[in-house]
C-alpha cells in the first residue's frame, strides 16, 4: 500500500511539473526500494519488501539527510543543507506522525512496566519491542537514550 502511495506521488508531481527537488526524491525513494527488492527476491521473497521494511527505508533514508544537512552546516554550504532538508520534508510525507519528546518518554516507560525490566541487560529486549510497535514513528536514538537513563 505504501509502495502504491509513493508511485502515485511520483506520477502526480510529474504530470503537475512540480519542481525537481520533489520528483527526484520520490524517485530516490523508489530506487532504494527497488534495491531492496532485487535482495529480498535472493532471499526467496518473490513478493518483494514489505510495508514495514519501506518504513525502515524512509527512515534511513532521513536520517542520512538529517547527517548530510549537518554536516553542510558546518562546512558552510547552507544551499546543501537546505536541499537536503527539502528532501526530508518529502519523504516524510509517507512517514507516519512522529512522537513528541513526551509520547516518547510515555512510550519507554509502557515498554519498561510491561516487560518488567529491571537494569540494562533488559535493553535489548526493550528496544526491540519498541521498534516493533513504533516503526518509524519515533526517533530511536532518542528513545535509546530515554531507555538507558531509566534502566540504569
Amino acid at each position: 500500500m505504501l509502495r502504491e502511495k509513493i508511485d502515485a506521488a511520483l506520477k502526480t508531481a510529474m504530470k503537475a511539473r512540480d519542481e525537481k527537488i520533489r520528483v527526484s526524491t520520490l524517485r530516490l525513494i523508489n530506487a532504494a526500494i527497488k534495491d531492496r527488492d532485487i535482495a529480498a527476491r535472493s532471499e526467496d521473497r518473490c513478493e518483494g519488501v514489505s510495508d514495514d521494511e519501506i518504513l525502515a527505508i524512509l527512515t534511513k533514508m532521513v536520517k542520512q539527510r538529517e547527517d548530510s544537512a549537518a554536516a553542510y552546516e558546518e562546512g558552510g554550504r547552507p544551499d546543501l543543507a537546505e536541499q537536503e532538508r527539502a528532501e526530508i520534508d518529502v519523504i516524510r510525507e509517507f512517514l507516519p506522525r512522529q512522537l513528541s519528546d513526551d509520547e516518547i518518554e510515555e512510550a519507554v516507560a509502557s515498554v519498561i512496566e510491561e516487560l518488567d525490566a529491571h537494569g540494562l541487560k533488559d535493553m535489548g529486549r526493550c528496544m526491540g519491542a519498541l521498534k516493533e510497535r513504533y516503526p518509524g514513528a519515533m526517533d530511536f536514538g532518542r528513545a535509546g537514550a530515554l531507555m538507558k537513563k531509566a534502566l540504569a
